[in-house]
Order: C-alpha cells, then structure tokens, then sequence
C-alpha cells in the first residue's frame, strides 16, 4: 500500500521533472553556438548545387558552377570562405553580404559582372582579406566600394575602361601576386591605350585629369589659372603706376607766367609824361 502510494505520488512528479530539463536538440543548438565563437548558424536550406565543407579548420560555403544569376540566400552566417565562381552572376547589390560577420574570403571569379554596387561590401571591413573579381565583364568600378576594406583583390581578365575611378581603386588596395599584368585595356578604353596592361600605362600618365575624382583637379586647376591672371593684372597696373609717376617728378618744372603790372602803377607813369 504504501509503495503503491509512493508510486502514484511520485510518477507525476518526475514527468514534471522531465518535462522541465532542456531537449537533447536544444542542447546541441547551444554547443554548436558556442563551438562557432557565438555565431548562431542560419537556418536556411542552402541552394541546389551549393553545400558547407570544412577546409583547413574554415567554415567554407562552395556554390561553384551551381548555375546562379544572383547572390543566393540561405547562406550560413558562420561562413569564412564563399565561392560563387564560374555562375552567371551579372551584379553585386548594396548589402549583399553584410549577414556574413566573420567573411574572409570571397570569389567572385569566372561570372558575367558587369556591374557592383558601391555598398556591395559593406559590413566587411573588418573581416574581407581575399577579393577575387578576375575573369568578369568589369569595366570599371565605384571607389566607394573599396572604402575601409583591407584587401588583396584579383582584377585581372576583365575588359576595363582604365579611367580614373579604377586608378584611384588601385591606389586603396593590394593586388594579388602575379595578376598585376592581367589588368588590361578593353574596347571600353581610349582606342590608343585599347591592349595596354594598365600598371605600366598608370605609371606613364595622369588619367585623373577628367572624369570622376578628375573634376575637382580640373576646377581647381581654372581656379588657379584665374587667381593668376588677376594677380599678373594687378602686378602690371602697379608697374605701370609707378613708372608714370617717376616720369612725372623728372620733368623740369615749367616757369611761371608773368603777373601783369598794376593799374596805378600806370596812371602814374603817364601823369609823369
């Protein structure tokens, strides 16, 4: 009698007990978390043809040939490496990647780019180290997207303007080893730098004259030009005044007129006569 009370008092109190303890899943959830530096992973399925490997200790995401036309989602945000290489990625958008907090590596390679937005990066500044854009349709590209970024970029193979906008990109970033000489002119360029590798060409000419980040020298330029005109202007008035009035104090002076005599003086010389 008694066990059987104990029992039946007993039951419903370790069921709650039970009940209360965290499930196997969510404990496995909370040291995933904790193994990843505190990264929550994303929850989505990933695309067909893309899968997360680990590489060299990395979280690595591959979506290689996986016949893409725009930056896929469902990408885990733990990712360190992302290749979205040899798809048909035609454009960047601002914020494309900014969900991956800890991305080192991004390859860009071997897809249709013809466009990337100026905040294509953003909220990788402190993390990007690898950028590769090589074998694309760039012609040229925006500044602002290099703004911040410590990087080492691969530009090579791509058809580019060789403006000013992508000098002033070159002088914010590092190139990788060996792709310098893939950077060349494409019919995009000035028909006369069209073939020529653009380092050896950025290094015989100013190509920031016009254009963008051009302007404001071209204006200061005329500013310059302007002020000096003026100021030669004044310089010669100066000159001019300061001869003319020398010239002035050499001459002799003219003698006076004389005063004619007085009336009186007059009257009586001929009362005299």
């Amino acid at each position: 009698m008694t066990s059987a009370n104990f029992v039946s008092y007993s039951a419903p109190g370790l069921c709650q007990s039970v009940a209360m303890l965290p499930s196997v899943g969510h404990l496995l959830t909370l040291l995933l978390v904790m193994g990843t530096g505190g990264i929550m992973p994303s929850p989505q399925v990933p695309p067909q043809g893309c899968y997360m490997a680990e590489e060299a200790g990395e979280r690595t995401f591959r979506c290689s040939q996986a016949g893409l036309s725009a930056v896929p989602t469902g990408i885990p945000n733990d990712t360190r490496k992302l290749y979205l290489d040899a798809n048909q990625l035609a454009s960047v958008p601002a914020g494309a990647f900014q969900h991956l907090p800890v991305l080192e590596e991004l390859d860009l390679s071997h897809n249709v780019l013809a466009h990337l937005s100026g905040a294509a990066f953003q909220g990788l500044a402190d993390t990007l180290r690898h950028l590769d854009l090589s074998a694309n349709q760039l012609a040229s590209l925006p500044v602002e997207a290099f703004l911040g970024l410590q990087i080492q970029v691969n530009l090579s193979a791509n058809p580019w303007r060789c403006d000013c906008a992508l000098q002033e990109v070159l002088s914010r970033v590092r190139l990788a080893p060996g792709t310098g000489t893939g950077i060349v002119c494409g019919p995009g360029a000035r028909p006369d730098l069209v073939g020529q590798e653009f380092l050896t060409l950025a290094g015989q000419e100013e190509l920031c004259g016009t254009g963008r980040g051009g302007a404001q020298r071209s204006t200061d330029v005329a500013l310059l030009v302007t002020m000096g005109g003026w100021l030669a202007l004044v310089v010669a008035y100066l000159v001019h005044y300061v001869w003319q009035n020398r010239d002035e104090t050499r001459r002799p002076l003219k003698p006076a007129p004389a005063l004619p005599a007085r009336s009186e003086d007059s009257s009586t010389l001929s009362t005299v006569v």
